[in-house]
């Protein structure tokens, strides 16, 4: 395709816009023949190379349509793009000093209108009236492209470009915490907007939170836990925008959904010896789970710093986890004694940068899974294959998983006299209190691997 192609590009008022047709049997649905999104430049040479994500994120939204997505949603998202577009024309034409003749908020006004259509009726002053879902979706329209308002997620992609701490799969949080929110918003008859979340509409969508989810669609109320994820996903995305003087409080402060106390026989619980004997002995299918367990039942290590091992990683007789959760950097802990030959072996032939487990490769871009998401599948199955499993009536998880490893590690130096601030150490918890969490600076490498080689796994 040469520089003058017109694939997907049409001209829009000297510019060039993109336009998707959407299939004949889907436009009852999205509301549309065609998605178009503005490209804002006038040459075609510069809309070739500009286009593809475009076309590429609007099929999206058609493929959604075709999933089932509630029919509104998709033109929606179509309008509020429209509308963020001539918001920024009429920025710079502001900007610009621009006046007289046909401009920016002329067509602002003109589009709310068409978006409005024909009146339906008169009321009893004989004022026009309108149909109300489209003098809605005109009154959104007009007010996001004159500034006035604000969609929800307009400023997620510049919150999380700038706070680097937010992981993908945090960032796919805050997303679905969005979408339930937008959802919520259109069925209630409140705007889309941050502008429209006052306290009040906060607190009346966490209490509709566990019904409206898409585990509740499927019959799976969500827990009060999960729901308050998604409100704390919320609270700090209106934590950066009141930091950035877009709204004047953060509306989800203080609001939450009780915790609900767990009987201590249905928490989630560490292995026995024996069911670390039994998964221990057997033969997984897949070939890095194995060793793979080994390292974490003696190192104490979460499943993803296990599976993220480089032979690097692996020098001077300690594995260097990268950091987790709220770790402030990566964690050396020695390794285990009987661990010394299995390591060796799984370096033998490696370059330093290697992946030391070939089932766990780097997620690509923009993927929500972790590298140890091909185990997670594998050791489930074959935890259940050697008899090792815990489930109670009316929870969906078993009370054992591959984090069972972890809190085994813990219960057995503790049982072995580790003091508590040493395994904390090891196992890259927060260390309690003024005098351990901030005074002393941790400690030395030979207690760490007494700690370690306190640990032994059962015959």
């Amino acid at each position: 395709m040469g520089r003058t192609d017109r694939q997907f590009l049409e001209r829009h008022g000297g510019r060039w816009r993109v336009a998707v047709a959407v299939p004949r049997k889907l436009q009852e649905r999205v509301g549309a023949t065609k998605l178009k999104q503005s490209l804002k430049t006038d040459s075609l040479a510069a809309a070739n190379v500009l286009k593809w994500p475009v076309v590429a994120a609007l099929k999206a939204e058609i493929e959604r349509a075709k999933r089932g997505v509630s029919p509104g949603d998709v033109k929606a998202k179509a309008l509020l793009t429209e509308a963020l577009d001539m918001r920024e024309a009429l920025q710079q034409e502001r900007h610009s000093g621009q006046d007289g003749g046909f401009t920016v908020a002329d067509a602002i006004e003109l589009r709310g209108d068409q978006l409005r259509g024909d009146p339906i009726g008169t009321d009893e002053d004989d004022s026009p009236l309108y149909n109300a879902k489209r003098e809605t979706a005109a009154g959104l329209f007009v007010q996001v492209a004159n500034g006035w308002a604000t969609p929800l997620n307009a400023k997620l992609g510049d919150w999380h470009g700038q706070d680097v701490s937010r992981t993908t799969r945090t960032k796919a949080d805050d997303q679905r915490a969005l979408g339930y929110l937008e959802t919520w918003c259109r069925d209630n008859h409140f705007a889309p907007t941050i502008e429209a979340i006052t306290r009040r509409v906060a607190g009346n969508f966490i209490n509709d939170l566990p019904t409206i989810s898409a585990s509740a669609q499927r019959g799976h109320r969500l827990t009060n836990r999960t729901a308050n994820k998604y409100i704390s996903c919320l609270s700090a995305y209106w934590k950066w925008l009141r930091r950035r003087g877009l709204v004047e409080d953060n509306v989800w402060m203080g609001q939450s959904l009780p915790k609900v106390r767990v009987e201590p026989a249905d928490r989630e619980r560490p292995f026995t010896d024996d069911e670390i004997a039994r998964l221990m002995a057997g033969t997984p299918s897949q070939r890095d789970l194995m060793p793979i367990m080994r390292i974490a039942a003696l190192s104490g290590a979460r499943l993803d710093a296990v599976a993220s091992l480089r032979p690097k990683d692996c020098e001077g007789g300690v594995f260097k986890f990268k950091r987790q959760k709220r770790e402030d950097r990566d964690r050396a802990v020695p390794i285990h004694s009987t661990l010394v030959p299995l390591v060796a072996e799984l370096i033998r032939g490696k370059a330093d940068d290697d992946d030391l487990f070939l089932s766990c490769p780097v997620p690509r871009a923009g993927s929500q899974k972790e590298r140890s998401h091909a185990i997670v599948a594998a050791f489930r199955r074959y935890r259940e294959s050697v008899g090792v499993d815990d489930r109670r009536p009316g929870r969906r998880r078993s009370l054992v998983n591959f984090h069972s490893f972890r809190r085994w590690f813990i219960t057995k130096a503790e049982q072995a006299g580790i003091p508590e601030s040493t395994i904390a150490s090891v196992v890259g918890h927060r260390r309690q209190g003024m005098t351990f969490g901030v005074y002393s600076a941790g400690p030395q490498l030979d207690q760490f691997c007494a700690c370690v080689e306190a640990v032994k796994l059962p015959s």
